[in-house]
């Protein structure tokens, strides 16, 4: 992982000088990433904010720090797209000061359209989405991209003893979001 990482920041020098080749190729390998990490989470196509995030990454490369990651690096930028997302369709997100303090369910008018087919899925994303928009990042950035607590924090830009604390309240949450939902039906009706 630590060569892909190194490669990566090589790849991202390439295409700013113009390679584009270099920008393809960081785009193939991380496009599936953040497709995911946006396809719950708007009401939308997630290809724009995934090529958006691709964008604001070239535009904000003379800020990138190189403490971390690429990839840590393009998750919070994804972050800030996604908040600028709801922010721009007005609504809740565009009357809090504190977007990462609202659900995505509370944001999106199509929430039940946008849950999969299996109903363990559906059940776990209607719990996360009923989190905190923080929350759910956060659980989402661990556990599906396996980012850990000091690229949460890199992501989130607090410290790595503040993130994991946040983690360890998120899944808490996540818990008890479940046991709210009603349980999955399996089997015939009678």
């Amino acid at each position: 992982m630590a060569a892909m990482a190194d490669d990566d920041l090589g790849l991202l020098d390439r295409w700013c000088a113009g390679d584009q080749a270099a920008g393809n190729e960081l785009f193939s390998r991380h496009f599936d990433g953040l497709y995911r990490f946006f396809e719950h989470k708007i009401d939308g196509d997630a290809d724009e904010l995934v090529q958006e995030t691709f964008l604001a990454c070239v535009r904000s490369r003379d800020s990138f720090r190189r403490q971390s990651s690429f990839r840590t690096y393009l998750f919070a930028i994804a972050r800030h797209a996604l908040y600028a997302y709801w922010r721009k369709r007005g609504g809740v997100a565009a009357r809090t000061d504190d977007i990462a303090e609202v659900s995505i369910a509370s944001l999106s008018t199509t929430a039940g359209s946008r849950l999969t087919r299996h109903q363990e899925q559906a059940r776990l994303l209607a719990a996360l989405r009923e989190l905190p928009m923080d929350q759910q990042l956060l659980l989402e950035l661990h556990y599906w991209e396996d980012l850990d607590g000091d690229q949460l924090a890199e992501v989130f830009d607090t410290a790595p003893a503040t993130s994991r604390s946040r983690l360890f309240r998120a899944r808490a949450a996540l818990r008890t979001q479940l046991g709210t939902l009603p349980p999955i039906i399996t089997g015939a009706m009678p």
